[in-house]
């Protein structure tokens, strides 16, 4: 009982760090270790999950995101598991580590698009001969990235790789349309919810072992030539002074790198150093850094316990917190009066698509209606409901064809004024259908279907 009103706390502490973030604008990790230290007061007990545990817990749904963006992540905790494995067996060979990387790498990619690709094609199979269930389909996308993970460890490679690859893949077939359209929208929520509570959890769980991990630390650094606490700040802010310099180099030169590519193409912006400093704090998280460095494992290969483990999770969560608390405190005051750079518009490629999209709509209409139309006493109904619709698609065409200068601006504030309007009809209608639910004058489940039908046309215009 104990663990599970642990847990429960847990969850807690995550639904609260948004609200109190969104209160007082703290970055929502800081809120999450301080919530978790909470926890820890308030029950007395820490979650102390093993290494092993760790990693299947939380990586594979935290990489199975994000896709292609987290390639680099994985791939170097794939690296940080190899050197783990050089210390706790006390043997290291470059040719071995390479090696040894190769097969982590090549095999669980390949292990990653075989699973989804596989699994992929058995529930095709099944939705086009029975039917398509949303709920089924949702876990099944739930526990991909843990099947890709499992299959790839099976084997000896790299699970955190499989459950990468596993995610780009499945991105990949989704854009075939191989899934409803309600599973779509109902699985991407289900999924943030997976990843914002996975994220919490990691920083709450942080959180409640700062104290211990704090301790411990210090008990290890009372073992080295530095003997006094104090030291401990000392490794924390050396190590955020270098990453930061990391950082700025790093976006200085892509920066310098990007432009020098775009040279001749047009006037290129100008590029301070403020502008590096903002690009170089911001976006600072670290919940895979921190995920990785707690999976180091407690005891050695000849099971002695793990030299320094304590001190290198202190040192990863107080680089992120000191990370995070720099970005909170800088990144408004190297904002104030900034100059941006024009953001690329993207409302040419937009039209252009729309167009080929609505052109693509209009084919699909007329030769379906002939199709249904063929052989029955009422074709005319037929050509009729298809001339309707395609007349949306060929409205959506002419006002965004052949339009320059103020001919734009009209077109995008009428596209904005549509937009307020359809809001405003669906929001009646919503408000309708709950009146008729409560007086009972249409059953629970109508009244249910027909509130979903009108949130999933205002998906459109949000």
């Amino acid at each position: 009982m104990h663990l599970i009103e642990t847990i429960l706390f847990l969850l807690l502490a995550v639904v609260l760090s948004g609200w109190v973030a969104r209160i007082t604008r703290i970055a929502l990790p800081l809120v999450q270790i301080a919530l978790g230290a909470g926890v820890v007061m308030i029950t007395g007990e820490a979650v102390d999950l093993r290494p092993d545990i760790f990693f299947l817990l939380f990586l594979p749904p935290l990489l199975f995101v994000e896709g292609e963006s987290l390639l680099n992540d994985a791939t170097g905790l794939t690296c940080m598991r190899i050197a783990v494995i050089a210390a706790t067996t006390g043997a290291f060979s470059l040719t071995n580590a390479v090696g040894t990387f190769a097969w982590l790498a090549v095999a669980g990619v390949a292990i990653g698009i075989a699973v989804t690709l596989a699994i992929g094609l058995l529930k095709g199979w099944i939705s086009r001969r029975w039917g398509e269930d949303v709920g089924g389909q949702i876990l099944i996308s739930l526990l991909m990235p843990f099947a890709a993970y499992l299959a790839a460890e099976a084997i000896h490679a790299s699970g955190i790789l499989a459950a990468v690859a596993a995610g780009v893949t499945m991105s990949f077939t989704e854009r075939q349309g191989s899934a409803m359209a309600a599973t779509r929208i109902r699985r991407a929520v289900v999924w943030d919810t997976v990843q914002f509570v996975a994220n919490g959890l990691i920083f709450v769980i942080l959180g409640e072992q700062m104290p211990s991990i704090m301790a411990r630390a210090a008990e290890v650094i009372q073992t080295t030539q530095h003997k006094e606490i104090w030291w401990l700040a000392v490794y924390v802010f050396a190590i955020v002074a270098a990453l930061a310099t990391l950082r700025f180099v790093w976006v200085w030169t892509s920066l310098k790198f990007t432009l020098f590519r775009r040279r001749g193409k047009s006037a290129p912006p100008k590029v301070g150093w403020r502008l590096v400093a903002v690009m170089s704090l911001a976006g600072v998280r670290g919940a895979i850094t921190l995920a990785g460095i707690l999976t180091l494992p407690f005891v050695l290969g000849d099971g002695t316990p793990m030299p320094a483990r304590n001190l290198a999770i202190f040192l990863a969560a107080g680089v992120i917190i000191v990370s995070l608390v720099l970005a909170t405190v800088a990144l408004p005051r190297l904002l104030k009066g900034i100059e941006l750079p024009p953001e690329p518009s993207h409302l040419a490629e937009e039209d252009r698509s729309r167009i080929a999209a609505a052109s693509a709509a209009m084919r699909a209409i007329e030769n379906t209606q002939h199709a249904m139309a063929e052989g029955k006493n009422n074709p005319d109904l037929y050509a009729e409901t298809a001339a309707r619709l395609m007349e949306i698609y060929r409205h959506r065409i002419e006002t965004r064809t052949h339009v320059e200068g103020d001919d734009v601006t009209l077109g995008r504030q009428a596209d904005e004024v549509e937009r307020h309007l359809r809001l405003a009809g669906l929001s009646a209608e919503r408000a309708e259908l709950v009146r008729l639910g409560r007086m009972h004058l249409v059953d629970e489940e109508t009244t249910r279907k027909l509130i979903r039908e009108v949130d999933l046309q205002e998906l459109r215009y949000v």
